[in-house]
């Protein structure tokens, strides 16, 4: 009796693992999914060089200071247009970063080579709701900065540490709710 069972057993076995093999095989042989509009491999070279360069382009609050104060640099805040409004470093220009696109950025920025100073969630602590926390690997500045490159702009500069929200020499600004 014993016997009949394990040969079933063994017979179950052998189809399931086929099964599986079959099932394998035809996911490998399936035909992709093509968009050419979405490159995942350019995406990840063009990440990696940006993300070199950036480590180049990290500035103190004091630098932030004193280059957003200078003719022809751009403070650019890639935040919800909801966070902008609550606070913002004062004098930045918005532009979400869902809205980051050809079209946007060079009625936006239409000069590569200008300045652009960036900011996240990830830079000020003390104020919760107009910047909320991000995990570290999913801070703004590190995707702003990296669709910025591609997009050919390379005079982009980061904010660097984490500041306090009472005790930064950055002016901030709110706007105002239209009436």
């Amino acid at each position: 009796m014993a016997r009949p069972v394990m040969t079933k057993l063994i017979v179950l076995t052998i189809i399931l693992f086929a099964s599986f093999a079959a099932a394998a095989q035809s996911a490998d042989t399936a035909p992709a999914i093509v968009n050419p509009a979405i490159d995942p491999a350019a995406f990840l070279r063009v990440a990696g060089a940006a993300l070199a360069e950036r480590e180049q382009h990290r500035i103190s609050e004091a630098e932030f200071v004193r280059m957003s104060r200078e003719p022809g640099t751009v403070v650019l805040d890639a935040r919800s247009k909801e966070k902008y409004d609550e606070l913002h470093v004062d004098g930045a220009m918005h532009l979400s970063f869902s809205d980051i696109a050809i079209e946007s950025l060079a009625a936006l920025l239409p000069d590569r080579d200008v300045r652009i100073l960036i900011y996240c969630n990830n830079n000020f602590r003390g104020a919760e709701s107009p910047f909320p926390k991000k995990l570290a690997s999913a801070s703004l500045n590190l995707s702003t900065f990296v669709a910025l490159y591609d997009y050919g702009y390379r005079n982009v500069w980061e904010l660097g540490p984490l500041i306090d929200v009472d005790s930064t020499t950055i002016p901030f600004a709110r706007t105002e709710p239209a009436r």
